[in-house]
């Protein structure tokens, strides 16, 4: 495995310090029409990157809010009509200014109705990144998949192939989320080592992940360095939060979410971390 920066001549910690500013100076509005469990920490998370969150999710209005947008982030939960309506409204006013659109397709396999209007947006919307855990990822690239709820389980041990396989079929960057990382296009995979254990005791850090990803693509104009340097900063996030005192997963989301926010104004100029991206394909 073969370690390199994105698409920047610097190293990964160099890389960071300047996607980190880039976000942070542009200040991207990521329009959001979420998960109403998550949707605080979604909110938080964007705003503690340094990009501006919105949650206009209602038929009219979210096209209207999308013309300031500099990225779009759709959660496929609820699945309600006036939601999927909004989702095809804010997509074409998007594709039809530039502006970036992240899916998080959660519970992808769990249902037919998810499986069903998840084949309908990924046919008629050109997503830039798709960003889900190692099952949904999985189920959406046609392939026996096991997920509960929304929760992965099972075994994945080919997911880099996996991951540039859906990218292939869709164009997006595919950015599939588990114990490592994995960010691919068509052409390349690589692997995040960055994050922590408890990340998985908390509900909707893949959400806060999926937010992170639209933050960085709003903020850098290549989609998989944005993806890869969000997926890092992200875990590395995670184990800052596992660094200070926590009683348990609530404290640890506190931690998480103040992490991120000093990860940001700090813009990570005081580890090395050259060693947390490896190109694997």
């Amino acid at each position: 495995m073969s370690k390199v920066p994105i698409g920047r001549s610097e190293a990964v910690s160099e890389s960071l310090t300047t996607t980190l500013s880039d976000v942070s100076e542009s200040q991207p509005l990521v329009q959001s029409l979420v998960n109403r469990v998550t949707t605080n920490d979604v909110a938080n998370l964007i705003l503690h990157w340094g990009a501006l969150p919105v949650m206009a999710d209602a038929p009219g209005e979210a096209g209207e809010m999308t013309h300031g947008a500099g990225a779009l982030l759709f959660h496929t939960s609820p699945m309600e009509d006036s939601r999927i309506e909004a989702m095809y409204e804010t997509a074409a006013v998007a594709e039809e200014i530039g502006v970036p659109i992240v899916l998080d397709p959660i519970g992808a396999g769990a249902t037919p109705t998810r499986e069903n209007v998840l084949s309908e947006l990924l046919s008629e919307i050109s997503f830039t990144a798709i960003k889900g855990n190692y099952g949904e990822i999985t189920a959406l690239a046609g392939e026996a998949a096991e997920v509960k709820g929304v929760e992965s389980i099972g075994e994945y041990e080919r997911i880099a192939d996996t991951a540039q396989s859906l990218a292939a079929e869709t164009g997006a960057v595919v950015v599939a989320s588990g114990v490592d990382d994995i960010v691919a296009d068509a052409a390349s995979a690589y692997q995040i080592s960055a994050g922590h254990e408890m990340l998985g005791e908390v509900v909707g850090t893949g959400c806060m992940l999926g937010a992170s990803v639209a933050s960085f693509c709003g903020g850098v104009s290549d989609p998989l360095e944005a993806s890869v340097y969000a997926a890092l900063a992200f875990g590395l996030a995670g184990e800052d939060a596992a660094a200070l005192p926590y009683n348990g997963p609530a404290s640890y989301k506190q931690n998480l979410l103040d992490s991120a926010w000093q990860i940001a104004e700090q813009h990570d100029t005081d580890r090395s971390i050259d060693d947390r991206i490896s190109r694997i394909a």
